[in-house]
């Protein structure tokens, strides 16, 4: 990306940013966490929740206004899915639809794709999901095996993706698959690709049993001589990481307001139940074995949305937001598992009961250690570019 202006933090939210939180905050407010739960139990979208953000413009908030969509950022998007999530309804199709499709499509779509997916896109009534993972190609993008080749005037694919997200809740999905090798490196040239229908012929998908709860469930994919039109290559052939990498930084950054939404929730409730529950005459919350472990989950959920908010007003400009995305994500995903084992913690058993609404996010949560991108290559990303360490993998 070009820098378009320099990016400004402001100390305190702008009267925009007040009416956007409580505005979306009252839509999620509606459903509450019962509706999040109801949904993970049965592997549906939470497609009224959905609907209702779609026709109230707050899923295309970050799409081009040409397209239908409200023109702002990743700032605003990022806005809506911590507060989505601070209601206990975390989304993580707006990650994959929103987050992924929504930033590379006015990047490196041709005219002809931003007019037909984007107004989707912007106003909910099309969902795009990701496949990029497979067996034996998670992190190392560059050892994946599903491969496209040439003929005449379609592409044809070959090969097994892994841990996809909600392909059974989408319209479409982005693909990633090698298009070559580069004979210097042995390295795969990948490219991406839009798969316009999940029921294409030659496609198969099989669910993997999870302990994840949420609506979204996972699915291996299997393409035997999949068919897709030569005008389905997003960006350049054989140089698919450039749009891909455009899409991962929004993915780290909305997959870090996941954590900081659910770890305001999981405080708010942690410190309700704090000040009420009294044992021995007392309040628990006037012991500093409860208060301490509190606050120092406020203290690094704070400077985790530091972070956040740094790494998205980079993106906004134009500028690299690689090393501060994922810095966000790290800090993020720790911040929210610790707020919410200490609000598990603090409500004794009751944190154990579905009533509680605490233990169900446990695994969402927990997951964004592992994905979109773990802990340790983050901590890779950073010894190597941020510190200049020699590549340690």
């Amino acid at each position: 990306m070009s820098p378009t202006n320099e990016p400004t933090l402001t100390l305190r939210p702008s009267d925009e940013e007040r009416v956007l939180r409580s505005t979306v905050r009252e839509i999620a407010g509606r459903f509450g966490h019962e509706y999040y739960q109801r949904c993970s139990r049965e592997g549906a979208p939470m497609q009224e929740l959905w609907d209702l953000l779609g026709s109230a413009g707050f899923l295309g908030i970050s799409i081009p206004e040409e397209y239908g969509g409200g023109g702002a950022g990743l700032t605003e998007l990022a806005i809506v899915l911590e507060e989505l999530s601070a209601a206990g309804c975390p989304e993580l199709a707006m990650v994959l639809s929103q987050g992924i499709a929504g930033s590379v499509f006015p990047l490196h779509g041709t005219p002809e794709q931003k007019r037909r997916y984007l107004p989707g896109i912007a106003d909910g009534s099309e969902k795009f999901v990701f496949a990029l993972t497979e067996p034996d190609a998670g992190s190392n993008s560059h050892k994946v095996t599903t491969t496209a080749r040439r003929e005449g005037d379609e592409w044809v694919v070959r090969g097994t993706k892994y841990y996809i997200s909600g392909v059974d809740h989408c319209d479409h999905f982005l693909l990633v698959a090698r298009t070559g090798t580069d004979e210097l490196t042995g390295r795969g040239e990948l490219t991406l690709f839009i798969v316009d229908d999940p029921e294409v012929q030659g496609l198969q998908r099989q669910l993997i049993p999870t302990a994840l709860q949420a609506p979204e469930r996972q699915f291996t994919l299997f393409f035997d001589d999949v068919r897709l039109p030569a005008d389905a290559v997003v960006g350049e052939v054989g140089r698919g990481l450039r749009p891909l990498f455009d899409g991962l930084n929004p993915e780290r950054v909305l997959s870090a307001v996941i954590c900081t939404g659910i770890a305001r929730y999981a405080l708010d409730k942690a410190v309700d139940y704090a000040r009420s529950r009294q044992v021995w005459g007392v309040p628990i919350g006037s012991h500093q074995g409860v208060q301490h472990p509190l606050a120092e989950a406020a203290i690094e959920l704070e400077a985790a949305r530091g972070m956040v908010w740094r790494a998205a007003a980079l993106f906004d400009a134009g500028l690299p937001a690689g090393d501060e995305s994922n810095m966000a994500k790290f800090l993020a995903s720790r911040a929210g598992h610790k707020a919410l084992d200490t609000a598990i913690q603090t409500h004794g058993g009751n944190g154990l009961a579905d009533e509680y609404g605490l233990a169900d996010l446990w695994s969402i949560v927990r997951l964004q250690q592992v994905a979109p991108v773990s802990t340790q290559m983050v901590l890779n990303h950073v010894g190597q570019h941020v510190l200049g360490l020699p590549r340690s993998y």
